[in-house]
């Protein structure tokens, strides 16, 4: 931290300006906390923006002034580098010096954080909260009362909202609850994140994927295969119990406080994780877990976990986590079965965290799914039921009644399609993709056969297309089915592969290709 000494032919005055402006304080503003200026200042500051209709100008609260923070992730310009040494040891994140700074509640309601965290929170678009505000209402509602929640925020005495509970539905079967902050408070927790990120992510362990920069969930399985094709081959596969429901908040809480000791910061975090939900009209208080929906909650996950990260490194364990999917990869059966038994108790005695005995299991490698993908061998393949929603969802976009134009219709399907083999797409498995694309070709024809309708406009259709006159008119006059239909001759002739990919119908065989770099 930056120490400012005055010399002797400075004014006191003068030294002021100097350090407030270092400290990205607009002038005038003084210390939370110290009288009068800090309940006035923030407000005289908010006049000069009060005009501007974007919400990054609002949020902001002042002039932008101060060090770029963008290419360090929130952390300022003086702090500490701290890289993780390979494979992330856990001796070696022993070395880390903590950041610890007294005054984080400044850098995150400092301009250019909250103008990052507003792009963020725009960006996620998302539902309304407990407080029914929907994200385009939050500019008018920022301009006129952001100063005081700028001003509340440093001196403790803001409290957040609780979040809207919703239950959403799980693929196995039952029901998944999601807490949806309100508008201002996502942007308040985006901004927390952004800060406290760089500090606490230097020193996870390499082995954690989620939810952290440069990392993903492709490299999660890339790790897993690794290990597998070195002879690890029995998984130890853990399933947390309703994890975001059962963190205990002063275990979370003592982890946070180890790197962060802005009081008003943690109490902060703390008013968060108890503000209770709302489900209807009810209000439910929250003694357990973190709101799973909020931007905050990856990030806290981490922290907690990261004890239970630091602990199989110190085994010298193989094992990869993504949130709170965890696979551990061991030699034999034996060795899976004492895993199992040993981290089960760890976690129940350090972190208070619960293991699902009936989804929890030590296995080959090839009876497991981790993170949507089996193991045939040393090979990655999507797994059975991912590929019975991909095929779902796929029926769903070209149902013959959604009565939407084609176009459309080709638009939603090209970006539902792009996504899923955007991860799908490692799979080294390509026998099913060119029965993948003749069966959504085959759908498609069968939607455009469904819109023309009438005998008439169908002849007419397939004739422009080339199909000759006693082929169309005979497609035309069918009893068939339109499934059936679909791979007619006359379509086939008429709607070809090429006039499709025309019309915008996208190949999954060339996406597939794409993510395995052939193309």
């Amino acid at each position: 931290m930056a120490v400012w000494v005055r010399s002797a032919g400075t004014s006191r005055a003068d030294w002021l300006t100097k350090v407030q402006a270092h400290r990205e304080l607009p002038p005038g503003v003084s210390e939370p906390g110290s009288g009068a200026a800090a309940n006035t200042a923030p407000r005289a500051a908010m006049r000069g923006v009060i005009g501007q209709k974007s919400a990054e100008a609002i949020v902001a609260g002042g002039n932008g002034e101060g060090p770029n923070t963008k290419a360090q992730g929130g952390a300022v310009s003086h702090s500490r580098t701290v890289s993780n040494p390979d494979g992330g040891a856990a001796a070696g994140r022993g070395l880390m010096q903590p950041a610890l700074h007294d005054q984080l509640m400044e850098r995150i309601v400092a301009p250019d954080n909250m103008h990052r965290a507003w792009r963020r929170v725009k960006a996620n678009k998302g539902k309304p909260g407990s407080d029914g505000m929907p994200l385009e209402a939050f500019p008018a509602f920022a301009r006129e009362h952001w100063a005081t929640i700028r001003e509340q925020l440093l001196d403790g005495s803001y409290r957040p909202q609780p979040v809207r509970r919703v239950m959403i539905p799980k693929r196995g079967g039952g029901e998944r609850p999601l807490g949806i902050p309100n508008v201002l408070d996502r942007l308040i927790q985006q901004a927390i994140a952004q800060i406290l990120g760089p500090i606490f992510d230097a020193g996870f362990s390499a082995s954690s994927f989620g939810f952290r920069p440069h990392c993903s969930a492709h490299g999660a399985l890339r790790q897993v295969q690794a290990y597998v094709k070195v002879g690890f081959r029995i998984a130890v596969d853990l399933d947390l119990a309703k994890f975001f429901d059962n963190v205990d908040h002063d275990i979370l809480m003592a982890r946070v406080a180890a790197k962060v000791r802005d009081k008003k910061l943690l109490a902060l975090i703390g008013a968060y994780l108890r503000a209770g939900a709302m489900v209807g009209e009810e209000f439910q208080p929250s003694e357990l877990g973190t709101p799973q929906g909020g931007p905050a909650s990856p990030l806290l996950a981490n922290i907690l976990l990261d004890d239970l990260d630091r602990e199989l490194e110190r085994r010298g364990l193989r094992f990869a986590r993504y949130a709170d999917d965890l696979v551990i990869l061991v030699k034999s059966q034996t060795a899976g079965q004492r895993v199992k038994r040993s981290v089960t108790a760890f976690l129940a005695r350090r972190l208070k965290l619960p293991v699902n005995e009936h989804k929890s299991k030590v296995a080959p490698i090839s009876e497991c799914v981790f993170l949507g993908f089996s193991f045939r061998g040393t090979k990655l393949r999507w797994s059975h039921r991912a590929f019975e929603d991909f095929k779902h969802r796929v029926r769903e976009l070209t149902g013959r009644s959604w009565g939407v134009s084609m176009s459309h219709r080709l638009a939603k399907l090209a970006q539902y399609v792009r996504g899923w083999m955007g991860y799908f797409g490692i799979s080294q498995y390509y026998q099913p993709i060119p029965e993948l694309d003749e069966w959504l070709r085959r759908r498609v024809r069968m939607c455009y056969w469904k819109q023309w309708r009438r005998p008439r406009t169908k002849v007419r259709r397939l004739l422009a297309l080339g199909t000759d006159l006693r082929s169309a008119i005979r497609a035309a006059m069918s009893r068939k089915g339109y499934w059936h239909l679909a791979r007619s001759l006359a379509t086939q002739v008429g709607m070809t592969n090429r006039w499709l990919q025309q019309q915008g119908l996208i190949s999954i065989r060339d996406l597939w290709m794409k993510a395995q770099g052939y193309t």
